[in-house]
C-alpha cells in the first residue's frame, strides 16, 4: 500500500476498534483530511473497500446515542463513499454499484442535514451517474422480464429522491434555476412514479416556506404554485385537500406582501381556490385581509363577512377581524360585525372580551357617552350572571384607567374619578389587592384635587389596608397630613416609605423600582413641605432620602437642600440649639464627602466638592468657643478638598484646614487636660502636621513664602504635641527651629513655656531655648530689655534651689551667671526699670544667702546677701524698708563670717 493509504488503515481501524486511548473527533478529522480526490490516487483495492465498508456500518452503528454528533458522522460517511469509489474496480458489478448509490446518496443526505450543501453536492453527483450507470445496464438487459421493470422502477424512484436532493441543494445556495431544472425533471418523472406525488408537492412547499422567510416573494410564489400544480397532477397520491389550502393560503399571503396593488386579482382567485379546497376560518380571514388591502367595497367585504361568521370560526378570529376593520377605517361595518359577533356569542363565557372591545372602539372613536353606557351594562351583566372573566376583566381594568389618566391629565378630575369609579365597581368589599390599593390611591389624588380631603383620607386608609408594604400608599397618607399640617403623621409616613424602602423584594428589576421609587417620592415628599412651610417634616424627608437612595448625585442634591435649610435656622437661636445644629451640619458634610467619592472625576464632582468644602470652612469659623467642633470641621473640609483637582487654591485652603485643626486639637488639650482623649487628640495633632509638611512642601515649589509663618507654626504645634506626649524627640524638633533660615526669638520663648507647661516638664530644653532667646534679643542693634529680662527671670526661677537638697556649687555658679546678665540689663535700663523685677531678684538672691547661712556656708552666703543687697539701689520707695531689715541681717552674717576666720586661723 502507499503512505497515503496505510495512514487510512491505520486511522480507520483505531476509530473501528474504538481504542480507548484515541480522541474520536482528532481520528475523525485526520481520515477527511487524508481522503480526497486529489491526494489520494489509489488503484482497486478489495483491502481498502473492505476497511470502507467497515467505517461506513461504524457509522450506522453509531447512529442512536450521543456518541458521535451528526458533522462527525457526516465526515466518516464521506470518507467511506469516496474510498469506496476510489479502491472499487472500474467496472464495477450491478451490486456494487447498487452499493455506491447508496452511500452517496445517503452521503449527500447526511451534509444536506448538517447545512453543508456545497460538500453534498459533490456525493449528489456521483448518485445520479451512478444511478444512470445502472439504469443503462438494465435498459441493456431488455424489457422482457417482469423483475428488470421492477428493478428500473426502483432506480428510477431513486432518481428521483436524489434529483430532489439536488434541487433542495440548490435553493439552500440561492441557485434558483438550477432547482427549478431538477425539479422539472422529477414532474417529469411523475407519471411512471404517482406514489411520489405528495413528497414531491410537500418539499416544493417547504422550498416556498423558506423562501417566504427570506423574503424573496417571486420564488416562493413559484415553489408554492407548483406544490398545488404538482398535488393536482394526482389526486390519490397528493397530500389532500387541507394541505392544498394551507398551501394556496400562503400562496396567496406572499401576494399580499409582495404587492397587493399588483397582485390583487391573484391574491383573491388564490384564496378564494383555497377556501372552495377547504373551507377554513383563518382563510376566510386572509379573504377579507386582501378585500379591505385591495379597496373592495363594504358589501363586498360584508359578503366575505358573512363567510367568516357561517364557519366554525372562534370569537377571538371575529374580534380580530374587527380591530382588522376598525385599522382600516371600516368603522361602520367593524360596528355591524361586532353587533352580529355579541349576537352569534351571546351564550359564551368568553363573550365579555368582545364588550370590551366595543367599549375600548366606542373609545378609541371619542364616543364617551355611549362608551360609559356600555360600560354600565357590562358592570350589571357582570353581576346578573354574565361574569367577566379574570382576563378579561384585566383588560377592562386597564382601559378604564388609561381614559381616567386622560382626564386627569387633562386636569378634569371629576371625570376621572368617575371612570376610577367604574372599575372600583368590580371589586368586592373588603378585597386584598395591590391593584385596588392602586386605584384608591389614583382615587385619592382625584380627591385632593377637587378639595374633598376627608374623602382623600378614606381612600387613602383603603390603600394601605389593601396594600401596607406599598410605598406610594403611605405617600398618599403623607400628602394628607402635609395638608392638614399633621407633621406626627407625616414623619411617620416617611419613617415607613424609609423602612419599605430596605425591605427584601424577591425580583432584582422589583428591586430597582422600590429603591427609584423611594427616592422620588420621598425628594416630592420634602418638596412639598417645603412648600407648605413645614421645614422639620422637609428635613425628615431629605434625610430618608440621603439614606436610602443609590444614586449620589440625588443624594448630593438634597444635602444640599439639608445643609441651607440648617443654616438658614441658625441666626436667632439658642447656643445649645446653635451647637444641635452644628452636629447636624458635620453628619451630612461626611455623608457629602462618602458620597462625592463615588462620583466619577468630572465637573459634577469638582463642583460639589468645592461647594460642601466651603462649607464646612464656614462652619469651622463659627465655632471659636468649641475646639472640638472646630477641628471636625476643618478635618472634614480638609478631606473634602481631597476631592478636588489640586492647584494652588487648594493646597493654600489644605493647607490652612490641618493647620486650624491641629490648633483646635492642641486648644482642647490645654482646656481638657484630665481627659482619657489626650493621647488621641495628640496623635491626631502629630497626624495633622506631617501631612500639612507634604502639603506646605508641594506649595513652596510655587512661589515665594518667605514671609509665611507656616514652619514655625507647625514646628511649635509639633513641639507641644511630643511636650504633652512626653515625647524623647522632642530635642529634634527644637533643633529643627534653630536649623530656620530666621529664628524668631518668639518661637524660642514659646517652646520654652511649653516645655514646662504641664503636663511637660522639660527644664533643661526650656533653658536652652531661653538661653538662645536671650543671645538673640541681646544681639538686636536695640534690645527689648523687658523681654531680656523675662528670659533672665525664667533662668533664674528655673536654676535657684528650691531646698536644701538642690544645692549645689555647679548650679549656684550658673545662677551667678544669670545674676550678672540681670544687673546688665538693669544697669543699662532706664531709671523707671519695673521696680519688682527688681523686688523679685533682690528677694531670690538674698534667700539663697540665707539657704546657704543655714547650711553654715558662710563665705557663699555672705556672696548671695551681698548680691541680694546690690539690688537694694536699683529700688525706688521700698529702698529704706527693704534696707532697714536687711542690714542687721547682713552683718549677723558678716559676724559669723568673721568668727568662722578666727576659728580656721586658731585651728592651723
Amino acid at each position: 500500500m502507499d503512505p497515503p493509504a496505510l495512514i487510512v488503515k491505520e486511522l480507520a481501524e483505531q476509530l473501528i476498534r474504538r481504542q480507548s486511548h484515541i480522541n474520536v473527533d482528532d481520528v475523525i478529522q485526520r481520515l477527511f483530511q487524508e481522503v480526497s480526490f486529489d491526494n489520494f490516487p489509489q488503484p482497486p483495492d478489495p483491502q481498502m473497500e473492505d476497511i470502507a465498508v467497515q467505517l461506513w456500518n461504524w457509522a450506522v452503528t453509531k447512529r442512536v446515542g450521543p456518541d458521535i454528533s451528526e458533522q462527525q458522522r457526516a465526515k466518516v460517511r464521506h470518507v467511506a463513499c469516496k474510498l469506496v469509489y476510489l479502491c472499487g474496480p472500474e467496472n464495477p458489478p450491478e451490486n456494487s454499484i447498487r452499493k455506491q448509490i447508496l452511500m452517496a446518496s445517503k452521503t449527500g443526505r447526511t451534509w444536506l442535514d448538517c447545512k453543508r450543501p456545497k460538500l453534498a453536492d459533490e456525493f449528489l453527483l456521483l448518485a445520479v451517474k451512478s444511478l444512470e450507470s445502472l439504469y443503462s445496464r438494465l435498459l441493456s438487459q431488455g424489457d422482457g422480464a417482469s423483475d428488470i421493470n421492477v428493478l428500473k422502477a426502483d432506480v428510477e424512484k431513486d432518481l428521483l429522491r436524489v434529483l430532489s436532493y439536488q434541487a433542495e441543494s440548490a435553493v439552500a445556495q440561492e441557485r434558483h434555476q438550477e432547482a427549478v431544472g431538477c425539479m422539472q425533471r422529477c414532474r417529469e418523472m411523475l407519471q411512471r412514479l404517482p406514489k411520489e406525488t405528495g413528497y414531491l408537492s410537500l418539499m416544493c412547499y417547504n422550498f416556498g416556506v423558506d423562501s417566504y422567510s427570506l423574503r424573496k416573494y417571486e420564488e416562493s410564489s413559484f415553489w408554492l404554485s407548483q406544490s398545488y400544480d404538482i398535488g393536482k397532477m394526482n389526486v390519490k397520491y397528493a397530500p389532500g385537500t387541507e394541505v392544498q389550502a394551507k398551501v394556496l393560503r400562503l400562496l396567496a399571503t406572499v401576494y399580499v406582501e409582495w404587492d397587493c396593488q399588483q397582485f390583487k386579482e391573484k391574491a383573491l382567485s388564490v384564496i378564494c381556490l383555497a377556501n372552495k379546497e377547504c373551507v377554513y376560518p383563518s382563510g376566510l380571514y386572509l379573504k377579507i385581509r386582501i378585500l379591505l388591502r385591495s379597496g373592495a367595497p363594504d358589501e363586498q367585504v360584508r359578503a366575505g363577512l358573512t363567510e367568516l361568521l357561517e364557519s366554525e370560526v372562534t370569537l377571538d378570529m371575529c374580534l380580530s377581524t374587527v380591530r382588522l376593520l376598525m385599522g382600516e377605517d371600516r368603522e361602520s361595518v367593524a360596528f355591524d360585525l361586532l353587533k352580529r359577533v355579541c349576537q352569534r356569542f351571546e351564550s359564551s363565557p368568553e363573550l365579555g372580551s368582545a364588550l370590551v372591545l366595543h367599549i375600548e372602539l366606542l373609545l378609541q372613536r371619542g364616543k364617551e357617552l355611549l362608551g360609559k353606557q356600555k360600560i354600565e351594562d357590562v358592570i350589571t351583566g357582570h353581576y346578573t350572571g354574565q361574569p367577566l372573566t379574570p382576563q378579561t376583566l384585566t383588560t377592562l381594568h386597564l382601559l378604564l384607567w388609561d381614559q381616567a389618566f386622560k382626564h386627569f391629565e387633562a386636569k378634569n378630575y371629576s371625570e376621572a374619578l368617575q371612570w376610577y369609579d367604574y372599575s372600583l365597581s368590580f371589586y368586592k368589599r373588603g378585597q386584598l389587592d395591590p391593584n385596588l390599593a392602586k386605584l384608591q390611591r389614583n382615587r385619592a389624588s382625584c380627591f385632593l384635587n377637587l378639595q374633598q380631603l376627608e374623602k382623600a383620607k378614606e381612600a387613602a386608609t383603603e390603600a394601605a389596608r389593601c396594600d401596607p408594604n406599598s410605598i406610594f400608599s403611605h405617600f398618599s397618607i403623607y400628602k394628607i397630613a402635609i395638608l392638614e399640617n399633621n407633621v406626627e403623621k407625616a414623619t411617620q409616613a416617611v419613617k415607613e416609605i424609609g423602612l419599605l424602602a430596605q425591605a427584601p423584594v424577591s425580583s432584582e428589576d422589583r428591586v430597582l423600582l422600590k429603591e427609584n421609587a423611594a427616592a422620588t417620592l420621598l425628594s416630592l415628599a420634602a418638596q412639598m413641605a417645603l412648600e407648605n412651610e413645614q421645614q422639620e417634616t422637609a428635613m425628615k424627608a431629605l434625610e430618608s432620602l440621603c439614606e436610602h437612595s443609590q444614586d449620589a448625585t440625588q443624594v448630593l442634591t438634597a444635602l444640599r437642600c439639608l445643609v441651607r435649610l440648617v443654616l438658614s435656622t441658625m441666626d436667632n437661636t439658642t447656643e445649645e440649639k446653635r451647637n444641635d445644629s452644628l452636629d447636624m451640619l458635620l453628619l451630612y458634610l461626611k455623608m457629602a464627602q462618602q458620597k462625592i467619592a463615588k462620583l466619577s472625576p468630572g465637573v459634577e464632582r469638582t463642583d460639589a466638592a468645592h461647594w460642601f468644602r466651603r462649607i464646612a470652612w464656614n462652619c469651622a469659623l463659627q465655632c471659636e468657643s468649641t475646639p472640638i467642633r472646630m477641628k471636625d470641621f476643618f478635618a472634614t473640609s480638609y478631606q473634602l478638598s481631597l476631592l478636588c483637582p489640586v492647584d494652588k487654591g487648594v493646597l493654600m485652603a489644605q493647607k490652612t484646614c490641618l493647620l486650624m485643626a491641629a490648633a483646635a486639637s492642641l486648644e482642647l488639650c490645654r482646656t481638657t487636660p484630665d481627659s482619657p482623649q489626650q493621647p488621641e487628640l495628640l496623635a491626631e495633632v502629630l497626624e495633622h502636621v506631617q501631612v500639612c509638611w507634604n502639603v506646605w512642601n508641594t506649595l513652596k515649589t510655587s512661589g515665594d513664602f518667605s514671609k509665611d509663618p507656616t514652619d514655625a507654626l507647625l514646628l511649635l504645634y509639633e513641639f507641644e504635641a511630643r511636650a504633652k506626649l512626653s515625647d524623647p524627640k522632642l530635642d529634634t524638633v527644637l533643633e529643627t527651629v534653630l536649623e530656620l533660615e530666621t529664628v524668631d526669638v518668639k518661637i524660642l520663648e514659646t517652646i520654652a513655656a511649653l516645655a514646662m507647661e504641664p503636663p511637660a516638664h522639660f527644664p533643661t530644653l526650656c533653658k536652652k531655648a531661653l538661653r538662645i532667646a536671650l543671645s538673640l534679643h541681646r544681639k538686636q542693634p536695640q534690645a527689648d530689655l523687658a523681654r531680656c529680662s523675662q528670659c533672665v527671670h525664667s533662668l533664674i526661677e528655673l536654676s535657684l534651689p528650691r531646698g536644701v537638697c538642690e544645692v549645689d556649687a555647679r548650679v549656684l555658679e550658673e545662677v551667678w551667671g544669670y545674676y550678672e546678665e540681670a544687673q546688665s540689663i538693669i544697669n543699662g535700663a532706664p531709671e523707671d526699670f519695673a521696680e519688682l523685677e527688681v523686688l523679685w531678684l533682690l528677694t531670690r538672691a538674698w534667700n539663697t544667702g540665707i539657704l546657704l547661712y543655714s547650711l553654715a556656708q558662710y563665705p557663699e552666703a555672705e556672696k548671695w546677701c551681698s548680691l541680694g543687697m546690690s539690688f537694694l539701689r536699683h529700688l525706688g520707695g521700698l529702698r529704706e524698708s527693704y534696707q532697714r531689715q536687711m542690714s542687721g541681717l547682713y552683718s549677723e552674717v558678716l559676724d559669723r563670717l568673721d568668727k568662722a576666720k578666727r576659728n580656721l586661723v586658731m585651728e592651723e
